[in-house]
């Protein structure tokens, strides 16, 4: 795990939830262990755990007995609309902030979104 200064069960979970979006790990299949996550990361069980156990109570993994954890049935579509209104209050709301004080409107707006992704 990189040091980014987040605590490393957050950064666990945020690796899973990545994996849920993009596809890696599909709804209904088995999660990685807080043993093998453990391992892969050289970090202690526990702290592995905390991370999966937060995925556990935000509904997005679920314990199957003496089996192993599993991701839920509408996971990966109640992540994308987190990181969506994640990504709306971190971007979109200082940017229609700074634009309305540049007295830019919407169209003003998506002209320059046009011509940034022509140029990209």
């Amino acid at each position: 795990m990189k040091d980014d200064g987040r605590p490393l069960f957050l950064q666990i979970a945020e690796q899973i939830e990545n994996a849920i979006i993009d596809g890696s790990l599909s709804e209904e299949t088995k999660a990685p262990s807080t043993n093998e996550l453990a391992a892969f990361h050289r970090i202690n069980p526990a702290t592995a755990a905390n991370g999966v156990n937060r995925l556990v109570a935000d509904g997005v993994l679920y314990k199957k007995r003496g089996i192993g954890m599993f991701v839920a049935n509408g996971a990966r579509t109640r992540l994308l609309e987190q990181r969506r209104e994640a990504f709306a209050q971190a971007y979109i709301a200082p940017l229609l902030t700074e634009a309305r004080k540049l007295g830019m409107d919407a169209e003003d707006l998506k002209k320059m979104i046009d011509a940034w992704r022509h140029d990209a």
